[in-house]
């Protein structure tokens, strides 16, 4: 391992070493007045868990969106590919819309908390499938096509829920804005976060062992087909990681942006373009940015509440990628 990769490896290790730290050894409590104050140091036993659940959820999350973002970004051969590309999270989002609309047209009791996980995941996969349909061409899924189809589905799940907010009561119209901007749960439910930590490090696992056949693809079809490589048959385990890694992450912590699209473009900074080293790099990325921007909200409270994790993470993530985009770093040079 060369000296660059090395320390780029120890640089994201660390951050997520101290921002797991921080998430750890400080937060919100209240105090025997009944009031909110901040603890420094190991929290009591019956908060160790809150926080250990949402500082894995986290790390998972983070893991599998900026492992997603990577497999996007060489699918689709666009620096600017992210998991929402393919309109996973407006697809998510319709999923939790329509429970919301129906359970107030049943008059029954709206699902909350980890209940939404199953419509978030149901309409997470339907979009994956009309993309993954409409995307092919002559049974060939095709870049331009697949990135096409991906941005009208999610215009099109993004209109249906706009127009169910307008038919469900104010307060499940909060709830739905409330998952919408992301939010790390304290206590997941173990099969999803169990679900998220499998299927990313399966796929982990798949791209470190295709990683060859990976960089190969990046030269172009013409110089992969030449070298005896299956575009179809990488295209579609890209395409179908990519799917299951979005999904398995917006079922546990909401659509939350910005993580898979800058991920992989810190990664390449860190430790270059080559998969082998960039693939569990962007890994870590992952989770060291959902980690930390969860360790930053902790400090942050408008007095109506902590931001959500999504609005830091578009915060801090907005101005990095402008940066990126304006120097021309990151795409691999």
């Amino acid at each position: 391992m060369t000296a660059r990769r090395l320390s780029g490896f120890l640089i994201l290790l660390g951050i997520v070493l101290m921002a797991l730290a921080v998430r750890l050894f400080f937060g919100p409590v209240v105090d025997a007045q009944g009031d909110w104050t901040y603890e420094f140091g190991w929290p009591a036993s019956d908060r160790v868990s809150l926080r250990l659940g949402a500082a894995c959820s986290a790390i998972a999350a983070g893991w599998a969106l900026g492992l997603a973002g990577l497999l996007l970004q060489v699918l689709l051969r666009n620096p600017l590919a992210s998991p929402w590309i393919l309109g996973l999270s407006s697809g998510a989002g319709l999923g939790v819309m329509i429970v919301l609309a129906a359970s107030a047209f049943a008059g029954i009791a709206a699902p909350s908390g980890g209940a939404l996980v199953i419509p978030a995941s149901l309409g997470a996969l339907g979009a994956l499938l009309i993309t993954w349909l409409l995307g092919r061409e002559n049974g060939v899924l095709e870049p331009l096509r697949l990135l096409l189809v991906g941005v009208i589905v999610a215009a099109l799940a993004g209109s249906l829920s706009m127009a169910l907010q307008d038919v469900v009561p104010h307060g499940l119209r909060g709830d739905f804005i409330d998952w919408m901007m992301g939010r790390i749960p304290e206590a997941p439910a173990r099969s999803v976060l169990s679900i998220t930590l499998v299927v990313s490090l399966l796929c982990t696992i798949v791209a470190v062992r295709g990683a060859d056949l990976i960089d190969l693809s990046c030269l172009g079809d013409d110089e992969a087909r030449s070298s005896g490589l299956s575009i179809v048959r990488l295209r579609t385990l890209l395409f179908l990681g990519a799917g299951a890694l979005t999904a398995a992450a917006v079922a546990l912590v909401g659509p939350i942006g910005f993580v898979g699209l800058l991920a992989p473009h810190l990664a390449r900074i860190l430790v270059g373009p080559e998969h082998r080293a960039l693939v569990p790099a962007t890994c870590l990325a992952g989770a060291a940015m959902l980690l930390g921007a969860e360790a930053i909200r902790q400090f942050i409270d408008l007095g109506g509440g902590r931001l959500h994790v999504g609005v830091i993470t578009a915060l801090l993530g907005g101005p990095f990628f402008l940066w990126l985009l304006c120097s021309g770093r990151g795409w691999g040079r």
